[in-house]
């Protein structure tokens, strides 16, 4: 049956036991892709259906002329979609989400897009821009915002408070700057006032959620009897934590199970040198090694180990106490949500856009315990497993794309590597001066030689001697 507001009643799953009809616009979201999807979209769901935020309903704005699908399948289906649980036993649970009430594609309509952005009535908005989308404060997000920031003070609207859900540290710092100097450059009197009235609170967001594929679809179709053109993936475990710091009101969130902190820095720090960082330490190995998927990747127990003795001797030494949470408790779960098999989560997906992802979140654990003298053996050598798989070809010798926004400089100066073997790490822009530090050029030296000349495996081995 396709998936809309007349096919609800009528669905043998879970679907929006409230009347969609009277839910407002409060959260105009820009990146609605397949994490929002099933992390902030789902917590306002779980809301709506306790009576808690019929202000708060969500509008979808897309930016880049790649969201054009997301536009076509959101209108087609009323803004519904269908959010699959994966289980690690094997089993899966399926709901329909409807906190999504309006999307509008900037590329087609501009003005639509703004005047959402704009509307009183929107008080919050929020991002999942990927780590890449903060490098240029003039790209569309932020000119976008700027603009409509612009329209606010001009009609004497309140600020909103804008929300990064991005895996950045100090997200709310990094989008508040992007916004500013947005605005500075075009009206340093929008600026000022953007400065003294809105909010950016940081956050911390944690849900596996691999790409949308057609396999997905069908398997709705097949088990659930729901025709969706674009439903999400998830595992069962989600963690939101926020910032309590808002300009103009909030949904009662905490409510729906959204932590509200003063300070969201240790959680974020746990999160992104753990899972995030975790995720880059298995990748390239596991690609290296032949592996497509995450979960058989990490059932390898030589993967497993090295993950797990990364945790331990490199990511925890360097993060403060965390209230509520035991570190290495939190280091085994995650190998126990990456085996996770039912969410096929792939290592192709992992290994993409690197020079986004490592300096965010691998790169500041190198750093501290080079000040504090501490192990980085097991984090240079995940580097250096990213430049043996940006060389482009496998140890098999069969040639593969390398996905990354710095693509085509960092597969020729990896394949430069064989003559000049710091090459890599000599790419200021990504590793800014780890190549004049001694200690870590030693022990990345050591693992690219061993990763060249032996192989993913056989390096692992020694490594963890």
């Amino acid at each position: 049956m396709k998936l809309n507001n007349a096919a609800l009643t009528k669905l043998p799953i879970a679907t929006p036991s409230y009347d969609r009809g009277k839910i407002c616009v409060g959260i105009a979201h820009i990146g609605a892709g397949h994490f929002h999807r099933a992390h902030q979209a789902m917590y306002i769901d779980r809301l709506l259906q306790r009576g808690l935020a019929h202000e708060w309903g969500i509008c979808g704005v897309g930016v880049l002329p790649g969201d054009w699908p997301m536009r076509d399948v959101l209108r087609d289906q009323d803004g519904l979609y269908t959010l699959i649980v994966e289980k690690p036993d094997g089993s899966r649970d399926a709901q329909v989400i409807g906190s999504i009430i309006d999307y509008r594609y900037a590329p087609d309509d501009p003005e639509a897009a703004l005047e959402v952005l704009a509307a009183p009535s929107t008080r919050i908005i929020s991002l999942t821009i990927t780590e890449g989308g903060y490098r240029d404060p003039d790209g569309p997000a932020f000119a976008l915002i700027t603009e409509a920031l612009a329209r606010r003070r001009d009609r004497g609207i309140a600020a909103p408070t804008i929300v990064s859900c991005d895996n950045i540290e100090g997200n709310g710092d990094v989008v508040g700057r992007a916004v500013l100097a947005n605005a500075e450059s075009r009206d340093p009197a929008l600026a000022e006032w953007i400065a003294e009235h809105a909010r950016f609170p940081s956050s911390m967001v944690d849900r596996i959620t691999p790409s949308t594929t057609l396999d997905m679809a069908a398997t709705v179709r097949r088990e659930f009897g729901v025709d969706d053109r674009w439903p999400v993936v998830a595992e069962p475990f989600t963690a939101w934590v926020l910032e309590d710091d808002f300009a103009d009101g909030r949904p009662p969130l905490e409510e729906a199970g959204v932590l509200l902190v003063d300070d969201v820095r240790p959680y974020e720090l746990m999160k992104l040198r753990l899972l995030n960082a975790g995720h880059q330490c298995l990748a390239y190995f596991a690609h290296l090694c032949g592996f497509e998927f995450v979960h058989d990747a990490a059932r390898d127990p030589l993967l497993a180990e090295f993950l797990l003795a990364y945790f331990q001797f490199e990511a925890i030494p360097t993060l403060p106490p965390v209230p509520g949470i035991d570190l290495h408790d939190y280091s085994c779960t995650l190998l126990e949500r990456f085996a996770n098999p039912g969410v096929r989560d792939t290592v192709s997906r992992l290994c993409a856009y690197s020079s986004d992802r490592i300096p965010k979140w691998l790169l500041p654990v190198i750093q501290d315990n080079l000040a504090s003298d501490g192990s980085v053996r097991l984090a240079a050598a995940t580097v250096a497993s990213w430049a043996r798989y940006a060389e482009g070809v496998d140890e098999w010798g069969n040639p593969f794309e390398v996905v990354d926004q710095l693509a085509d400089s960092l597969v020729p100066i990896a394949r430069s590597q064989h003559e000049n073997p710091t090459a890599f790490i000599e790419i200021t822009a990504v590793f800014g001066d780890l190549a004049q530090q001694p200690r870590f050029v030693q022990a990345y030296s050591w693992a690219l030689d061993s990763l060249q000349r032996k192989g993913a495996r056989a390096t692992l081995e020694e490594l963890l001697q």
